[in-house]
């Protein structure tokens, strides 16, 4: 597994062991991991903290330039908030670990030009069947259903 994704499935297993959603997400520049988090919409009781908004929340504020050289690593398929944050700030390119368990607005992403690559990791896949079997109304939840 690419180590910036193993990175994401480490946020999203930390999410889970903190009785979280497990999504996890990296966000990186040049190479470095500049922010990094995970879905805390439980632990906070935060309405827009998924994984990816946490991890673009922990890089802090950067420039224009920073953010349209970026590559955001995600252990889901990104939902349509998460999606637009990405387009707003020019994000470039997303590595999705799994989108069988969810289908975001991949299409959306690559329609404004962002190139959208899927791993199809198990790990990440077994980790959301994992969560959505003991907790289905949390899932449910987090996804507006």
């Amino acid at each position: 597994m690419d180590q910036f994704l193993q990175a994401a499935l480490d946020e999203a297993k930390q999410g889970y062991s903190e009785g979280g959603i497990p999504i996890g997400s990296v966000l990186v520049h040049n190479g470095k991991i500049i922010g990094r988090g995970h879905n805390k919409r439980v632990q906070e009781g935060s309405v827009v903290l998924h994984g990816e908004m946490d991890a673009l929340e922990n890089a802090g504020r950067q420039p224009a330039s920073v953010y349209q050289e970026c590559v955001l690593y995600t252990t889901l398929s990104p939902c349509p908030m998460c999606t637009g944050t990405m387009l707003l700030y020019g994000i470039p390119k997303v590595v999705i670990g799994e989108n069988r368990t969810f289908m975001g607005e991949e299409e959306l992403l690559r329609s404004r030009g962002v190139t959208v690559e899927v791993a199809d990791n198990d790990e990440c896949y077994q980790l959301m069947q994992k969560f959505i079997q003991e907790k289905p109304a949390l899932w449910n939840e987090d996804i507006g259903v």
